[in-house]
């Protein structure tokens, strides 16, 4: 399993070396988009939109935008120096709370943490204390160039890390539009929501729920293979025009134009001598 952050997390003076691993796969099938003449895959080009010229990578350079069109430019040596000094720090636990008191709007992504060389011993007394308290850890760590406050807590025998929202990441609820105010709700209605709620009731299972959507569109597409409707694009890529012959055009052109300009030379007439 490919290891995503390797560090340190502590709680008082325990400190546990540790490798975290993405918990989650997202399985979304991705179609790619083919031109419909050639049924060749569409390329993306960075194009900068005041030249109308394709950029490279080493002509690029990061900014905030603060206001329309103002920008604070930020060199790659300034970004990495901050980066540097978050990630060089011990991700510290720093308080312990109920699982029950974080609503699930505030978490983003799992991560399963494995202890890393010499903290085994140091893992399983953070798990133990974990499962005795019933408690969670917060946490703060830096993950890919972005601070991310973060849950520890225990799933299935592991430590995971659960990355959370910040609060001001989270939206307020009374900006939604349109949400209508309390009404009279009539008794008779409310007994059948609640009884066909009581029908519904049941023991979470994951493992029956699937994704019928990709189900059926991966069949589609193995049906379609089996049928022989595929396309095959050619590994040639058409040959960039030479800037040689555009040139030679260009020069050719001007010098056409250059002739068609230019006035035809009267012949002198020399009068005969007697």
């Amino acid at each position: 399993m490919h290891t995503v952050w390797k560090g340190s997390i502590s709680f008082g003076l325990v400190n546990i070396p540790v490798k975290l691993h993405t918990a989650t796969e997202n399985k979304d099938i991705k179609l790619r988009q083919l031109h419909k003449e050639c049924n060749t895959p569409i390329n993306y080009q960075k194009v900068c939109s005041g030249c109308k010229k394709e950029v490279q990578s080493e002509d690029i350079v990061k900014a905030y935008e603060y206001s329309k069109n103002k920008y604070v430019v930020l060199d790659d040596e300034e970004l990495e120096k901050l980066k540097k000094e978050n990630e060089d720090k011990a991700v510290e636990i720093i308080d312990f709370v109920k699982l029950e008191e974080i609503d699930p709007i505030y978490f983003e992504r799992s991560y399963f943490m494995a202890p890393d060389s010499g903290g085994g011993k140091a893992y399983s007394l953070l798990r133990k204390a974990l499962m005795e308290s019933g408690k969670i850890g917060v946490a703060k760590i830096m993950i890919r160039s972005k601070e991310q406050l973060a849950v520890v807590r225990v799933f299935e025998e592991l430590l995971v890390m659960e990355t959370i929202h910040f609060p001001d990441e989270v939206r307020s609820a009374k900006d939604v539009p349109n949400i209508p105010s309390e009404p009279v709700v009539v008794q008779k209605e409310l007994d059948t929501a609640l009884m066909l709620v009581d029908q519904l009731t049941t023991t979470f299972e994951p493992e029956k729920y699937t994704d019928d959507y990709r189900t059926a569109l991966m069949e589609l597409i193995e049906e379609k293979k089996a049928g022989k409707q595929t396309v095959t694009v050619s590994d040639k890529q058409p040959a960039a025009p030479s800037n040689v012959t555009d040139l030679m055009s260009a020069l050719q052109a001007s010098l056409d134009k250059t002739k068609k300009k230019k006035p035809v030379p009267r012949k002198r007439v020399t009068k005969a001598t007697s």
